[in-house]
């Protein structure tokens, strides 16, 4: 585990360079759009001399952004961080590892606040009282479908744990986060739920070994398990998913995709 949730990393960021990518940057110097110019610059070799042109063009038009923005604006955000990165490097490129320490990083506060304020920081509520999946807004002609949740009572046990079992749990996941023994017999996994559905992902091992991991709409769960070959199921929205997975390092899979815009 010396080079922690590096698979988490290659969920979330992969790097391919311009050639593969086929991009065409032979107008990028006429280029006034912020993504393509962070792009190029990416991508670009480090000796490219239109990066001396590109790069404090870019800036100035962040922070524009930035000072021109409404209220309220998610790409801020974003647009502060990209401002810093380049001020300190030639592009918002960065590596695995810092990929790595970040999403770790993210974790351990996570869990660490858990701990500090206790279950109330998790309590779930169920937000659909009918336990059924609305289909996103169609054409009039067309009818919306109600997918029942039959798992809706399992999922609210599951997430209903009482204040000393969420306390061990939690636990033992910021042990393994802080675990660097290569040889540990358990690692952790991180499910993502990117659905508009809560869902219990199943994960059954050899023999009597299985986990269930109740994972909100829109967020995230993890669970410490044995290390090992693992059949992962769940019902998201109403589809059906399966996978083999090999658990023999921290491991993360990401589910579903939203309908909101």
């Amino acid at each position: 585990m010396k080079k922690i949730f590096l698979i988490f990393a290659a969920i979330f960021f992969v790097n391919f360079s311009a050639q593969k990518k086929g991009k065409d940057y032979s107008e990028i110097l006429k280029s006034k759009n912020i993504y393509e110019i962070n792009a190029f610059l990416r991508d670009a070799h480090p000796d490219d001399p239109r990066r001396s042109v590109l790069k404090p063009r870019v800036m100035d038009m962040m922070k524009d952004y930035i000072k021109n923005a409404k209220p309220g604006d998610t790409k801020v955000k974003q647009m502060q961080d990209w401002l810093a990165m380049l001020k300190r490097r030639p592009s918002t490129k960065i590596s695995f590892e810092e990929m790595n320490a970040n999403i770790k990083k993210k974790q351990i506060a996570k869990y660490q606040k858990e701990l500090q304020v206790g279950q109330a920081a998790v309590v779930y509520t169920p937000s659909n009282p009918q336990n059924v999946y609305i289909a996103p807004s169609v054409p009039a002609a067309a009818s919306v479908a109600a997918i029942p949740d039959t798992e809706a009572s399992e999922f609210n046990m599951l997430m209903g744990e009482n204040p000393v079992e969420h306390k061990n749990k939690t636990v033992k996941i910021l042990n393994s986060l802080f675990d660097n023994d290569p040889n540990a017999k358990e690692c952790i996994v991180m499910i993502e739920n990117k659905s508009d559905c809560n869902i219990i992902v199943r994960m059954e091992g050899i023999g009597v070994t299985k986990y269930r991991l109740p994972v909100p709409a829109h967020g995230d769960n993890s669970i410490v398990v044995q290390k090992g070959d693992y059949l992962f199921t769940s019902i998201v929205c109403g589809a059906q998913y399966a996978s083999q997975k090999t658990i023999q390092k921290p491991f993360m899979v990401a589910l579903g995709s939203s309908a909101k815009k």
